[in-house]
């Protein structure tokens, strides 16, 4: 387990959440699951051991039957919609995005219904109607159509601040660093992530922390960040990780 000092705010600050009878709910999303791999074997293993659900994002035309035979043998797995083919359609001076843009609406729409209805037969029993967009970007003018084609929920990154016609359930501290080294972040930033989220909900907002992983690029500290966490966390009694359709139905 990693350096203990490094985690002793976010020990802290679930003490002053269990001295206060109060538990905080956290859920675990990974993005761009296609196939079975080691790294996403690694993913399993380790949520498995410590009893953290799983909720994958998975790309619907990357994907296939493969996945679905090897997420039946789990249990307390989720599998989510990741856009359609997690294809950039931006210009190059804009940032990357699939759903939405340069391209009509009833093009994107129609991806997004061919994923729902796939991901759904192929994975009928943890299939749970959210959509995360790639890049956590999506044209806000796609939105109202969302639940026409069967989303409950969509999910981005940062506290939740539309009202609007789907709910959210958003993640909100990313161990991945994308500008830098595209590996883990490091651990002291994202422990104090982790508490200002928790300092906000202690303050009012009954937002559950998301925790956003990419199992494809884990390197070593990515992997020690999470077992990290999760050996601080999963039987903390001011904690409870929590299944995204237990959310959805909060």
């Amino acid at each position: 387990m990693s350096d203990s000092i490094a985690w002793e705010p976010l020990r802290q600050e679930l003490d002053r959440w269990h001295a206060a009878g109060r538990v905080a709910r956290f859920w675990l999303r990974d993005d761009d699951a296609a196939e079975p791999t080691p790294a996403l074997e690694m993913l399993m293993a380790l949520t498995g051991d410590s009893q953290v659900p799983l909720t994958l994002a998975v790309i619907p035309a990357l994907t296939g039957e493969a996945l679905a035979a090897r997420l039946a043998e789990e249990a307390n797995i989720a599998v989510t919609v990741h856009g359609w083919s997690h294809t950039n359609h931006a210009r190059p001076e804009r940032k990357k995005q699939e759903l939405g843009g340069e391209r009509p609406a009833e093009v994107v729409l129609g991806e997004l219904r061919e994923g729902f209805q796939l991901l759904k037969r192929l994975h009928p029993a943890r299939f749970v109607p959210v959509l995360v967009p790639p890049w956590n970007r999506i044209d806000t003018a796609l939105v109202p159509a969302l639940p026409g084609l069967g989303f409950a929920a969509l999910s981005v990154y940062g506290r939740a601040k539309q009202v609007g016609p789907v709910p959210l359930l958003n993640t909100h501290v990313d161990i991945i660093d994308w500008h830098g080294t595209r590996g883990g972040r490091g651990e002291e930033e994202l422990v104090a992530e982790l508490v200002a989220e928790l300092r906000d909900r202690f303050a009012g907002s009954d937002e559950p922390v998301g925790v956003l992983a990419h199992h494809l690029v884990h390197d070593a500290a990515a992997w020690n960040f999470l077992s990290a966490l999760f050996a601080v966390t999963a039987r903390h009694p001011a904690v409870l990780w929590s299944p995204a359709l237990a959310l959805l139905q909060a």
